[in-house]
């Protein structure tokens, strides 16, 4: 029984001894990183006229999440993406003035533009900086773009992450 004990106990550490050695951080996954710089101080990511922190946690939460899962594409293995996001200014206004039933409907027009800053760094395998800086994100445009999902209340900003990714990095094709 003791012995077997210790046979076990010697083969994982031979394992993990073997693992560590066989570890490149040039074949590790890439990964991003995202955070909110004082987002209490974001021009609009109110879930509503008056706004909650519950529903900007929410909002962001929803952007942290795409910039995560979409910048893969564009890494290659190694590489870190730092995201800080500085400032978002989402498409549309609330418009209190048209009475207390618009109060929490978000009114979607060209002179509401969705706006974005961030804070950008891009890392290789050994730590060095492969791109860094500001970044302001905008589309004067944005009601001319398709949208697959017109249900999905971020789609602009959405659209915004990804055309800055597709003209920031070029896409890592698939092996």
């Amino acid at each position: 029984m003791k012995t077997s004990r210790i046979l076990l106990l010697s083969m994982m550490t031979l394992a993990g001894t073997g693992a560590v050695h066989a570890f490149d951080p040039a074949k590790a996954p890439a990964r991003t990183e995202v955070a909110f710089f004082e987002p209490e101080n974001f021009t609009d990511v109110r879930d509503g006229n008056l706004g909650t922190e519950r529903g900007r946690d929410a909002t962001l939460a929803q952007l942290k999440e795409y910039i995560v899962s979409h910048s893969r594409h564009y890494l290659t293995p190694g590489q870190t993406l730092t995201v800080t996001v500085t400032n978002v200014d989402l498409a549309g206004e609330f418009e209190p003035w048209r009475g207390a039933m618009f109060n929490d409907v978000r009114i979607v027009k060209d002179i509401y533009a969705p706006r974005i800053d961030l804070a950008v760094r891009l890392t290789d395998a050994d730590g060095r900086i492969v791109k860094e800086g500001k970044r302001e994100l905008r589309d004067q445009a944005f009601m001319m773009n398709l949208s697959i999902n017109n249900n999905d209340p971020l789609r602009f900003e959405k659209h915004l992450i990804d055309d800055w990714l597709s003209r920031e990095f070029r896409p890592v094709k698939s092996s």
